[in-house]
């Protein structure tokens, strides 16, 4: 989808905004810190994941004062109108309406709209523990396939009853202990493996196009590759598991699965996390998200939109620039709290100051 119109309600900072944003090309936020430019961008993203981009939990997105925030968007898919609408209540139990009809689960929206968000903290994605590199395959699943949602929702469920479970054990396996843990464990084999499969297939089509995007935005040619590594090396997770019951129960949480597993980066074969320079590490967390877009565009058939915060004041001029010339073709968002960056001729200017953002052509 296209979006070409944006209304919010009690969003964040803003108690009322309506922003006509350039249906292609690039349209610009510009703006003091602390005005409320990223906050559009949130907005944007919330409609695309139902989860801020910047890990904010759900009642922090609602103005202070304010009962529930409401955030719309129209735009074109496939030459139609479509209106998407979601209400962020505290309780996390909000309404989703597709064209002003209600969604029976708020998911089912996951799909309408997608979105590929590049943020100054994109650094850790290679930096960072692999709790975030599996986020980025997992938001990167559910925008090709927004039923992967549910399979990564099913994961988490059994793995927070499993561990309440083992907990519950105090160290001791008893009879109805070990009844329940092996229905727990028959679920997580089904639902990890499943889930860890389709990080794999992911990754496969990643690492070519990561190679191209890192290449691009280096301004160098390097060995770069991604290897999805499970934290298991039976057969299959539900012999892991049975193997790793006793140290489970001792540990009161779960060792194996999905959950534990990680994607590898290395350039020239050397691991990014510990032996690149910033430099190096920056290009590649650029290149991953690159070639995210580029996978999930070819999948979809349309591009993403791409939603910039403030990268531009974490890169040196030549990397933005690089950035600049192969940004994907769509549409795309660029907040700065700077001038306009070189080479960005945007389609349209948003001014944005304490929460009021007005349209500049």
């Amino acid at each position: 989808m296209r979006v070409a119109r944006l209304w919010l309600t009690d969003f964040r900072n803003y108690e009322s905004a309506d922003v006509a944003l350039a249906p292609e090309g690039l349209t610009v936020v510009a703006g003091g810190n602390g005005e409320g430019k990223t906050n559009l961008l949130e907005a944007l993203g919330y409609l695309a994941t139902l989860t801020s981009f910047r890990g904010a939990p759900t009642e922090a997105l609602i103005r202070v004062g304010a009962a529930s925030a409401i955030v719309r968007a129209e735009g074109d898919r496939d030459g139609r109108r479509l209106l998407v609408e979601t209400e962020i209540a505290p309780s996390g139990r909000g309404r989703v309406l597709v064209n002003q009809q209600p969604l029976r689960r708020s998911r089912d929206l996951l799909g309408a709209f997608r979105a590929t968000v590049f943020a100054p903290d994109d650094l850790e994605l290679v930096k960072g523990g692999p709790a975030g590199r599996r986020d980025y395959l997992d938001h990167l699943l559910v925008a090709l396939q927004p039923l992967q949602g549910e399979l990564h929702s099913d994961v988490e469920r059994i793995l927070r009853q499993r561990n309440a479970l083992l907990k519950q054990a105090g160290g001791r396996l008893s009879a109805e202990i070990v009844d329940t843990l092996d229905v727990w464990d028959a679920r997580l084999a089904e639902k990890g493996s499943a889930l860890a499969e389709a990080r794999e297939a992911l990754v496969a089509d990643l690492e070519p196009e990561l190679g191209k995007a890192y290449d691009q935005v280096a301004h160098t040619a390097a060995a770069v590759n991604a290897r999805y590594t499970r934290s298991w090396t039976t057969p299959d997770l539900a012999t892991a598991l049975a193997d790793a019951r006793t140290d489970d129960v001792r540990r009161g949480v779960s060792t194996v699965g999905p959950h534990r597993d990680e994607l590898q980066l290395t350039i020239a074969g050397l691991p990014a996390r510990t032996h690149a320079s910033q430099g190096e590490q920056r290009s590649l967390a650029l290149a991953l998200r690159l070639a995210g877009h580029t996978v999930v565009t070819e999948a979809i058939g349309s591009p993403p939109t791409l939603l910039l915060d403030d990268v531009f004041s974490e890169l040196d001029p030549a990397r933005s620039e690089a950035l600049l010339a192969h940004l994907p073709e769509g549409q795309a968002l660029l907040t700065t709290a700077g001038p306009v960056p070189p080479g960005a001729r945007p389609a349209a200017v948003i001014r944005v100051r304490n929460g009021v953002a007005e349209r500049s052509e």
